[in-house]
């Protein structure tokens, strides 16, 4: 049978770290990019005897989470631990929650803009639909594991790191959904500042479950589950592959079993790592080193901490600034750019036209030069005076690119950029008078112009600013040179 006579199932199990200045259970530095193995000490490092002291600030953020995501959180919320012996947990247990986690239910809306640019979606409004989630529960991350050609490496620094577990229901039906719902829920981390949620960090990271039916059929198949997939094109790449893999082998009358594979994205292929693996296998039993969290007054707290969600902000750019739709999917799609653009607009007079600079000139310039918008060396204001000389006339579009660059390399602002320059017109009379030389020098070009082919007037506008010196505003020499002409 095709893959289309297949009912897809997908479920997806999303781990976000939280963006805390310490660990889960102890005072070590959370965050990316130290020395390995410098941010440890007993407890991370799971030394007999060494005991726990919660995070109140990562269990407040994993419910605020649930609070985005319309999650109601359980009067009592308690620890348990998982069982099981690895290199990247030293303790041979993971902290973490089973029966009774932090946030139960909710849903996560698959945004318009967060899907794949080569896939078409219908939607009414912003929200396509939305995936139910089953919970979200808080534990402890695990250490790094670099492997090479005959051992491993580890970096315990991540060990103990907070790490939201957001548990979706069976409820996505295909690799674009769940590279949407991935976006989605990325943008929501990083809007109210929960996570920074860079995947290529490993600050999210997701398991795979998927199995195929076919068409008629109530019972799900078997689930079969891809470890720890770090990109949402990876994790697209890998429901495709997976889809096809199980469709062929149940044509030719091969059963499923549920199992653990491992993506290979450099083979483009899954590889199965275990079979049969259920929550019993981890022996799971409640924490004797940590009680039960009473939840009431966390609920209360962070009721008044509930951020602009991206549907929010989307609505918030074209009805504020008249954004049009393409610019504000940019725009929320990525936040610090986003952020940017807010700052810069604010008090300009053409916000539009700013969006229009820092969503294409600006980029494709921290492009060139490899800067990320938080590295960028020009300050959203600066950015807004470029545009506001070039709405007052004083310099064109073309000009204004090179006078970005000199801004970049500088510091100047946008004026004394294009005074350096030479851009910016300050003598009106003396430019009136070599568009009257021009004119005169062409009496052929104005006849046809007269007559009415317009085509022309960009010609004699070239002839004007190639003797002109300092170098005028194109806009403004056309209309010295309509306005001589009487049209």
């Amino acid at each position: 049978m095709p893959v289309s006579d297949y009912l897809v199932t997908i479920g997806l199990e999303v781990h976000c770290q939280i963006k805390t200045e310490t660990k889960m259970f102890c005072s070590c530095k959370a965050g990316f990019g130290y020395e390995p193995n410098t941010n440890v000490c007993p407890t991370c490092l799971g030394m007999p005897g060494a005991l726990p002291v919660l995070n109140k600030y990562a269990i407040e953020r994993t419910v605020l989470t649930g609070m985005m995501l319309g999650c109601s959180t359980p009067p009592v919320s308690k620890w348990d631990r998982k069982n099981y012996f690895y290199a990247d947990m030293p303790k041979n247990y993971q902290t973490s929650q089973l029966d009774l986690p932090l946030c139960i239910g909710g849903e996560v809306p698959l945004y318009a803009w967060a899907y794949p640019a080569d896939c078409k979606v219908k939607a009414d409004g912003p929200v396509v639909r939305t995936v139910k989630l089953d919970h979200i529960h808080l534990e402890e991350d695990a250490a790094k594991l670099t492997h090479y050609n005959g051992y491993s490496l580890v970096d315990y620094n991540r060990g103990g790191t907070p790490l939201m577990e957001i548990v979706s229901a069976p409820d996505l039906t295909s690799p674009e959904e769940t590279y949407a719902y991935l976006k989605s829920l990325q943008q929501m981390m990083i809007c109210a500042g929960i996570s920074d949620a860079d995947m290529e960090k490993g600050q999210m990271r997701c398991d795979v479950n998927v199995s195929l039916r076919p068409k008629g059929q109530k019972e799900l198949g078997a689930k079969i589950e891809m470890k720890n997939i770090n990109s949402m094109s990876a994790a697209r790449r890998a429901l495709i592959y997976e889809i096809h893999r199980q469709a062929e082998e149940l044509d030719m009358g091969i059963a499923q079993v549920q199992s653990t594979r491992r993506w290979d994205d450099t083979l483009g292929e899954s590889i199965v790592m275990r079979t049969k693996e259920n929550a019993h296998d981890y022996r799971y039993h409640t924490c004797p080193d940590l009680i039960p969290v009473h939840t009431a007054p966390i609920v209360e707290k962070v009721k008044s901490e509930m951020p602009e969600l991206p549907d929010a902000l989307h609505a918030r750019l074209q009805r504020d600034y008249g954004l049009p739709v393409a610019d504000a999917n940019t725009l929320v799609g990525d936040f610090k750019l986003c952020r940017y653009f807010e700052e810069a607009a604010e008090g300009s007079k053409a916000p539009r036209k700013v969006a229009n600079w820092v969503i294409n000139n600006l980029t494709a310039v921290l492009a060139e030069k490899e800067f990320t918008i938080t590295d960028c060396p020009l300050a959203p204001g600066a950015l807004a005076g470029l545009v506001d000389i070039i709405e007052d006339g004083l310099v064109s579009n073309n000009q204004a690119r090179e006078v970005l660059e000199k801004m970049w390399e500088t510091g100047m602002s946008a004026a004394a950029a294009a005074d350096a320059m030479g851009f910016r017109k300050t003598d009106t009379n003396a430019l009136d008078s070599v568009v009257a030389q021009v004119l005169e020098e062409n009496p052929d070009m104005v006849a046809i112009v007269k007559g009415g082919n317009m085509k022309l007037i960009n010609a004699l506008t070239g002839k004007v600013m190639k003797v002109s010196n300092p170098k005028p505003n194109p806009k403004m020499v056309t209309e010295i040179i309509l306005a001589r002409l009487g049209l």
